[in-house]
């Protein structure tokens, strides 16, 4: 893996899954072996680089050139942005999804067959607005026969949130900076709800983010309400 260039961070990623494979295999056949993948020595800083957010006059560029091409590709670049969602989040989304007609528009983030969640917390609804409302929009509009937000990427089997990652990278990087990808918008996010002193927990609820505390886990979270004034507020604070 080090030889093929990978970064110390996806390293470490591999070695865990390949861990818990063995260490689950161990315990269902009680072999009592010790786990050769465990406590491997290797530089886990190696190659890692630091994830910048966008800045806000970047995400209003960006919106703004979505807006202007207005394509499917730029769609999911403009849902992202005001939602913070992962990537493969709003790739895998089905057309019903979107909820429109509700009180407080927003989306369903639930796993899908194509699509699994990354834990517990990211199951979750989100607000729509700004940027990701008109978007959302303009995928209920065009939608057609597929039940797929985005069929380009997702089938029945699976979502290609890499292949949706490349391109749309790449046309980040052009509008915007080289640091810039799709996943920065969430570290935009987390200092955009921070900017107007948005309490912690309404910030881990609004990007699925796992929180600490045994309390956190009672109750159903923070109604759509709420995370929605959270997620006007930092709209209007931009315009």
């Amino acid at each position: 893996m080090l030889a093929r260039g990978l970064a110390g961070t996806s390293i470490t990623r591999i070695f865990g899954t390949v861990r818990s494979i063995f260490n689950l295999a161990n315990s269902e056949l009680d072999l009592g072996l010790t786990n050769p993948f465990a406590q491997v020595y290797y530089d886990r800083s190696r190659g890692a680089q630091e994830r910048e957010p966008i800045s806000e006059q970047g995400i209003k560029k960006v919106q703004a050139q979505c807006r202007e091409l207005n394509d499917d590709l730029r769609w999911l670049i403009a849902l992202v942005s005001d939602t913070g969602l992962r990537l493969a989040e709003v790739a895998g989304l089905l057309v019903e999804d979107i909820r429109l007609d509700a009180k407080v528009p927003h989306l369903v983030i639930s796993e899908h067959p194509w699509r699994r969640l990354k834990n517990s917390a990211s199951a979750r609804l989100v607000p729509l607005v700004g940027a990701s409302l008109w978007a959302a929009e303009r995928i209920s509009e065009a939608a057609g026969e597929s039940p797929y937000a985005f069929a380009r990427y997702t089938t029945s089997e699976a979502t290609n949130a890499n292949s949706a990652s490349a391109a749309l990278n790449k046309w980040l990087k052009k509008s915007v900076g080289k640091t810039a990808t799709v996943h920065s918008f969430r570290h935009s996010m987390r200092d955009r709800l921070r900017a107007v002193e948005c309490p912690a927990d309404i910030v881990d609820q609004i990007g699925g983010w796992t929180t600490g505390g045994v309390g956190h886990g009672y109750g159903k979270g923070y109604p759509l309400e709420v995370t929605h004034k959270w997620l006007h507020l930092i709209v209007e604070e931009s315009e």
